[in-house]
């Protein structure tokens, strides 16, 4: 086996990078990542070189990840900023590091991706690859590696070559085998059965209608309006809308049944969309907009018509983006994430362990007092699941 470096996935055939992702994990399918590349969403622009590694064997592709060598932290989720000041302040430099993610999607998902035909060889893939990436950030001066959004196994596996494992929170939501919106909420205490039923009948009281489409059914037109949404929600709180119009029509072409769009009307205009994918048994929410404020309106379009989807189309999980206590209301539960850390200047590795020892426990201790408010009735199927 050896393993080699591109810079452009459009190098890779589309159907050899796809066979490692069998279950179709849209933020590492090689149509999302191209599109990326294609409109901009990476590049030196913002911060994000590509650095595809590649480990075959006599001309066939065994496993891939998808690193980017960083110049900023921007559209991690895994916020490493005072680890870049204390190299700041040591007079070292933080940037450049080795990123191995899905570009501004804070979602779990594989980061090496394997063919399952090579199950068997998967240690001394995994080896070969975690040793790989570490030459290169030497031989290229690079600050460290960073896995982002790891599966728990792989997080296990990388921890045992030396990276160190960093605990993170997210809020999910799990289908206990509901017939319809209404058998979940009968998972619910009254109270806060009584308060998402009031919630969702807003919508109705303001004459909002929503539209539900995969990207066969999306037109020019909706795709617009759903991006005049999206730079709008980052022209509010200051951000940069990175992805363009374009991204987002190609994924509507390249992928259509990973699309799932959903659209507020109110009247004859639309006033608000979620952008969500999917692949065969999770949602994943990703982004919002509007142009008007009705009462509950994000709370339905981001979360509501979400749940409703998964239940009618018999999906497993829900995970609607990064941070929110808010959901746990919802019956969003915290779940871990997590990452791998390995940082080149050996000073610097025992001080960062220790922080993230004790981290975890915080996060650890966080995530039960979140439970604490839980909306479920305490025999219920989603708390039994748990």
């Amino acid at each position: 086996m050896q393993c080699r470096t591109v810079d452009s996935l459009a190098d890779v055939p589309a159907a050899d990078w796809n066979r490692l992702n069998p279950t179709g994990n849209p933020f590492v399918r090689h149509e999302f990542l191209v599109a990326l590349e294609r409109h901009g969403a990476v590049g030196e622009e913002f911060g994000w070189l590509p650095r595809y590694f590649l480990i075959e064997t006599d001309a066939r592709l065994l496993a891939a990840t998808p690193f980017y060598i960083k110049t900023n932290s921007y559209g991690e989720f895994v916020f490493d900023w005072a680890w870049a000041e204390a190299y700041a302040r040591s007079g070292l430099d933080y940037y450049p590091k080795l990123v191995a993610a899905a570009p501004y999607s804070p979602v779990t998902g594989p980061r090496l991706l394997l063919d399952p035909a090579d199950e068997d060889a998967r240690e001394s893939i995994s080896r070969l690859m975690a040793d790989s990436v570490r030459t290169f950030a030497t031989e290229q001066r690079l600050s460290g590696v960073h896995w982002l959004f790891t599966p728990s196994a792989e997080t296990d596996a990388l921890e045992k070559q030396g990276f160190m494992r960093r605990l993170g929170c997210q809020f999910h939501w799990h289908n206990a085998g509901y017939r319809d919106f209404d058998d979940y909420l009968a998972e619910f205490t009254a109270a806060r059965r009584k308060k998402i039923k009031r919630e969702r009948r807003r919508a109705q009281e303001q004459d909002v209608n929503f539209e539900i489409l995969d990207g066969h059914a999306i037109t020019a037109e909706q795709w617009r309006q759903f991006h005049r949404f999206y730079v709008s929600t980052f022209e509010r709180k200051g951000g940069l809308p990175t992805l363009s119009l374009g991204f987002f029509e190609e994924l509507g072409r390249t992928m259509p049944e990973a699309v799932v769009l959903v659209l507020a009307r109110h009247g004859g205009d639309y006033v608000a969309a979620a952008f969500n994918l999917r692949d065969t048994q999770t949602l994943y929410g990703r982004h919002w907009g509007c142009s008007r404020h009705f009462n509950g309106l994000h709370f339905e379009a981001c979360y509501y018509q979400g749940l409703d989807y998964c239940i009618r189309h018999g999906l497993s999980r829900f995970e609607p983006g990064a941070q929110g206590e808010h959901k746990v209301s919802r019956g969003f539960l915290p779940v871990p994430t997590w990452s791998a850390h390995w940082l080149r200047e050996p000073v610097f590795r025992e001080p960062v362990a220790d922080f993230l020892r004790r981290e975890q426990a915080g996060m650890r201790h966080y995530m039960d007092s979140l439970m604490a408010g839980a909306p479920f009735r305490t025999d219920s199927r989603a708390l039994a699941m748990r």
